[in-house]
């Protein structure tokens, strides 16, 4: 994903974490805020509680390739933490998708046009 739809400032993470909505589904948590840019922005995150090393950088790559294919849907102006949970690891690929439009469109925020 182009370096300019992530979201790689910590000051960033904790402002869309203290002034985000929260939208919560058992394989990832999605916090959304609004941004003053032109384009949405991801960042992705993964706890010890999804596993070792190897198993939270495997979550956080399933999350953030699921982002890449819904990023010419999502509305701009929006930045979007996603919180991986311990069911990501063990979720079937269209699973994990299903479950992130469906978080996604109860945010509001995929394009209708």
């Amino acid at each position: 994903m182009d370096r300019r739809y992530r979201l790689t400032n910590s000051s960033d993470f904790k402002r869309v974490r203290h002034t985000g909505q929260s939208f919560a589904h058992p394989f990832v948590l999605l916090i959304v805020s609004e941004n003053q840019l032109d384009h949405a922005r991801f960042g992705v995150s993964a706890s010890r509680s999804v596993g070792n090393a190897v198993q939270r950088n495997r979550a956080k790559r399933r999350l953030r390739e699921a982002f890449r294919i819904f990023l010419p849907q999502i509305s701009p102006g929006w930045d979007i933490v996603a919180i991986a949970r311990p069911a990501l690891l063990d979720a079937s690929w269209e699973k994990l998708q299903r479950a992130l439009l469906s978080k996604l469109n109860q945010a509001g925020l995929i394009d209708a046009g």
